[in-house]
């Protein structure tokens, strides 16, 4: 026959650890496609029987000449698929005895010494099917039928559950009594049999079923049980009991819930008089006595209720077909796992595909339709299941039912009490009646339970529960805003949970004929959708808000203004002018909070463009923001303004900034600007020579951003540790820290990836990699072309050139151009550097005027890891003008420096070996600038000043104050004092008035 055939063995009872072990070694000598090969239980799949047969003979003669052979099972059957096969196969050497190798009759067809050994049940509940052996022993198999027992037969396969089951046999072990419990179809039948027949062996004298569903008075089921057990019968129970007094046996009550209280009665009794009865129970709600163990029969897993539906199905789907596996797996969480839903829809797979099974869900209880010949009118609809559970409810605990609809996600009984009216004892008997999840403190329907009481709530016409939905949210929502400003943590915490229930609010807030209660909520939740990636979303209702009412002049419509601009911040910052009207309206109405707030955000529209114009915008939020004592609003502008001096290298002014706007912005739970704030930070400690303490910093960054669960912010964060270890030498943590983003670019723009991957993938030595991360942020018409952005990434892309052999001239010249326009000291020191690099081959004279210039900006703006950069070119410029001296002093203290710092190389540099006696870096420093000075460079007059140099003695002279020069050429004004010092020493003149006087030749 066709189909595949399987081979299992294993030992019957206990084995050394050592006889596991030589099992596993005589199964991997076998023919046959491993389907699981473990030490305990091997599992091999052949294409024909007779390979099979060939291999259990083989395993047999092997396992003779082994210690503890003679316990080995095999077990050997045939089917058409291979998951079924497998798990029969398991069933079927459940039975067998030590030393035994059994077939099943599919298997056994043309074999001639295969002995028949009868019709024999296995576990699994089918039908007897006869059983044979390969070299008969004549001991009779350990069948469910050798323990007396009236199981229902069952028709189709027992899927997963394999760990429900064992923890059923455990409990079992230590309850008398206990009950499965879940909504209709969730499997309660078919598990508590197949537990009963597992467990069989433990009641010798038997274990038997009895079906209450067609019982409808209590004192039926003595009766009934009788007829079960095959005992004599009168009314009452005080004869049953007697009977059963003595017995060890288990005693199966399925569908208990209609006649639930005389059940818990009559189990009761049967308890106290029956010392050693057991009773497995099914029901849609407790049978709560004492001594009960509740058991709760959970959804089935996802691969499981995948499995399930596959092999009801009965349809081969093609391999590879992906839309087919995608909507299986859609179909199976819409199901919510639930066994009778997936073997309903399963049943259409003879005429649909499972697309369109997923598509017909959107009706799903007229799909949800099979009509079985034999099977209880309550299970051949997915409807008359739950109409069964619907039908055992008081009219208090229907309406509290239907009204539970309206929720989305969960909710807690606050909220179930505010909408629907519920107190804490009738939903806990919706609980206990399986119609109500439980969780954690708090509730949920099953999508597939809260669908049919969506119906029954249409029905009713009960409209205004949504309306008490609607106000029970944004009450709710409107008493947390203030955490927003003290603990956006604990609002978090509180609003998180209910997402989907605000989005069932705003929607019909929003959607209502007046809007007003819809904004309202819209305004509160603004911070909701800056969690969770869920941007676009968030400024799609805060966008449906403001237009519901386009002229309100109201404080209402200025919030929800500031909301949007703030989701919009990383989602859509050029999209639509909300910051602008924001701060024209918030200006009419003259709040003073909401103007500071709204400056900071007109601020972030215009950094990419005008650095001192967002500069100015925040040092006003500032001004407002102190006059009231804000401190919030305070912070958003300072974060705005850690950003702008850091660009501008002007660290010393930054860390005062950097440590009151952190620790007030952690302590607050603003995480989004905090993280920010902190990867500002540690790129400051990394220029200024920290790059030790600016990891730990970033590091702090990515767990300050990582609880919003948004790629936006923890994207930059991650991108920032990423290039930091990478340039600390960890360069195998920072790829694995960019995984997940790699990942996730597949179908997300994701911040600053391709700066930190190119800056990772240059530091590596993947040149044409780094160049091609970079390119889409540096072209020349990318979308940021008209900002400063390329301007930080272009040495990136003009050293992994280089390093190709390719000229990176005119990047690097665009780089100058573009640092110099915004002022950007750290990158147009870079650029200079590497421009000298270029010219030290045929140009020393102008690589020296270049290289000297980017250490001067890099020496006066406090960059210290960046000047290690510097003594390496200078050592290389040494060595092409034949100074082999300067060459080994500049070289080895930049070595020494890299390993002061822990700083690493990049691929293209290999530094000196490290020297005990290096010069320090600051002495370095003034050695190249004296060496330099003795190859031409006078210690006096106009040709002794540097380019900086000059550049302050135009503006002096030009009458510019010391606070202006150092603004024009962002730099502390220390550090213009200390320029003009050495200009007055150079020149010989002693103040700003003598230096004008002079002219330079």
């Amino acid at each position: 026959m066709g189909g595949v055939t399987v081979l299992t063995a294993s030992y019957a009872g206990a084995a050394s650890a050592p006889a596991y072990a030589r099992l596993a070694g005589l199964a991997a000598d076998l023919p046959g496609e491993p389907v699981r090969r473990d030490a305990g239980w091997p599992v091999l799949r052949y294409d024909d029987p007779a390979d099979a047969l060939a291999a259990a003979r083989a395993l047999r003669e092997a396992a003779s000449e082994v210690p503890a052979g003679e316990l080995l099972r095999i077990a050997v059957h045939t089917a058409p698929s291979a998951a079924p096969a497998v798990r029969h196969t398991e069933q079927l050497l459940a039975i067998a005895n030590p030393g035994q190798t059994l077939l099943t009759a599919t298997t056994a067809v043309g074999v001639p010494e295969a002995v028949d050994l009868g019709m024999h049940r296995l576990r699994d509940l089918g039908s007897p099917e006869r059983i044979f052996e390969l070299a008969g022993s004549g001991e009779p198999l350990r069948s469910l039928d050798q323990v007396p027992n009236n199981l229902p037969v069952m028709f189709t396969s027992f899927v997963g559950r394999q760990t429900q089951v064992a923890a059923l046999r455990t409990q079992l072990s230590g309850s008398r009594l206990v009950t499965l419990t879940g909504p209709g179809g969730s499997g309660k039948t078919r598990l508590a049999a197949q537990t009963a027949a597992e467990l069989a062996e433990r009641w010798p004298d038997g274990v038997w079923w009895v079906d209450l569903s067609a019982i409808t008075e209590s004192a039926q089921m003595p009766e009934a049980v009788a007829a079960a057990v095959g005992l004599l019968v009168e009314a009452g129970d005080r004869l049953l009991i007697g009977q059963l007094r003595t017995r060890r046996a288990l005693i199966c009550l399925d569908n208990c819930e209609q006649i639930i209280e005389g059940v818990a009665e009559f189990v009761g009794a049967l308890l106290t008089g029956c010392p050693e009865l057991s009773i497995l129970a099914t029901s849609r709600e407790p049978l709560d006595i004492p001594g009960e163990a509740i058991w709760r029969v959970p959804a089935l897993a996802p691969d499981e209720a995948r499995a399930l539906f596959l092999e009801r199905s009965g349809t081969e789907f093609p391999t590879g077909d992906e839309a087919a596996e995608q909507a299986i797996r859609s179909i199976c969480v819409r199901l919510d796992g639930i066994p009778l839903a997936l073997e309903l829809a399963a049943a259409w797979a003879r005429t649909l595909t499972p697309v369109q099974i997923e598509a017909g869900l959107s009706d799903r209880f007229g799909l949800l339709t099979k009509n079985v010949r034999g099977v209880a009118a309550r299970q051949r609809t997915l409807a008359a299941s739950i109409d069964w559970s619907h039908d055992l409810l008081d009219e208090d605990e229907r309406r509290v039912f239907r009204r539970l609809a309206v929720f989305a996600g969960g909710f807690t009984l606050d909220a179930a009490s505010a909408v629907c009216g519920a107190e804490l004892e009738t939903l806990a008997r919706l609980v206990d009646k399986s119609l109500v999840v439980a969780e954690n403190g708090r509730y949920r329907l099953l999508e597939t339970i809260r669908e049919y009481a969506g119906t029954r709530l249409t029905e009713a016409g009960e409209d205004d529960v949504r309306d008490r939905q609607l106000d029970h949210y944004l009450r709710v929502a409107e008493a947390a805003e203030p955490l927003l400003d003290e603990d956006r943590d604990a609002w978090r915490a509180l609003v998180e949970p209910d997402r989907e229930n605000y989005r069932a609010a705003l929607e019909y807030g929003l959607s209502a004929a007046d809007p007003e209660r819809g904004r309202r909520l819209a305004a509160a939740l603004r911070w909701l959708w800056n969690l969770q990636a869920t941007g676009n979303e968030g400024i799609g209702y805060l966008r449906r808000a403001i237009d519901r009412s386009p002229d309100d002049r109201t404080l209402l419509q200025a919030r929800l203004l500031y909301g949007y601009a703030t989701v919009a911040d990383t989602v859509d910052p050029f999209g639509y002018d909300a910051a602008g009207r924001g701060l024209e309206l918030a200006t009419e109405l003259g709040d003073d909070r909401l103007r500071s707030l709204f400056l900071a955000l007109v601020a972030v529209g215009e950094f990419f463009t005008d650095f001192q114009k967002a500069w100015d915008l925040t040092a006003e939020g500032v001004r407002l923001a102190d006059g009231i004592g804000d401190e919030a609003a305070r912070n958003a502008n300072v974060a705005l303004q850690c950003v702008l001096l850091a660009l501008w290298d002007r660290h010393d002014e930054l860390r005062p900034l950097l440590d009151r706007a952190a620790d007030g912005l952690i302590s607050s739970g603003e995480r989004g600007i905090a993280s920010t704030v902190l990867t500002v930070w540690s790129e400051s400690l990394f220029s200024t020579g920290g790059p030790r303490r600016a990891v730990e910093i970033a590091e702090r960054a990515l767990a300050a951003a990582e609880p919003l669960a948004d790629y936006h912010r923890v994207g930059a964060a991650r991108c920032q540790l990423a290039t930091l270890l990478v340039r600390t030498g960890r360069a195998a943590e920072a790829r694995a820290l960019m995984e997940p983003l790699l990942e996730l670019a597949a179908s997300s723009v994701v911040p600053n990836l391709g700066q930190a991957m190119g800056l990772i993938c240059y530091w590596t030595g993947e040149y044409d990699a780094a160049v091609e991360w970079l390119a889409r942020d540096t072209a020349p018409d990318s979308p940021l072309a008209g900002t400063f952005a390329p301007a930080m990434l272009l040495p990136t892309v003009a050293a992994a050139r280089r390093a190709l052999g390719q000229d990176a001239t005119e990047l690097l010249e665009r780089a100058a151009e573009l640092a110099r326009r915004y002022n950007l000291p750290r990158i147009l020191a870079d650029a200079l550097d590497q421009l000298g690099r270029i010219a030290i081959a045929d140009q020393p004279d102008k690589a020296a005027e270049l290289l000297h210039e980017a250490l001067t900006i890099r020496v006066d703006h406090g960059l210290r890891t960046y000047v290690v950069e510097s003594l390496e070119s200078l050592a290389l410029l040494a060595d092409h003008t034949n100074r082999p001296q300067d060459a080994a002093r500049l070289s080895a203290a930049a070595t020494a420096a890299r390993e002061q710092f822990g700083l690493a190389a990049p691929a293209d540099q290999q530094p000196t070996e490290s020297s005990s006696t290096a010069l320090s870096l600051d002495d370095a420093v003034a050695y190249a600038r004296r060496a330099r000075g003795a190859r031409g460079r006078p210690s006096s007059g106009w040709a002794s000043l540097t380019p900086t140099e000059e550049q302050v003695v135009a503006l002096a002279v030009e009458g510019l104050s010391n606070p202006e020069i150092g603004e024009r050429l962002f730099m502390s004004r220390g550090t213009v004092k200390t320029h003009l010092a050495h200009v007055y020493a150079k020149l010989g003149v002693a103040n700003r008035t003598e230096l004008a006087s002079l002219k330079n030749p």
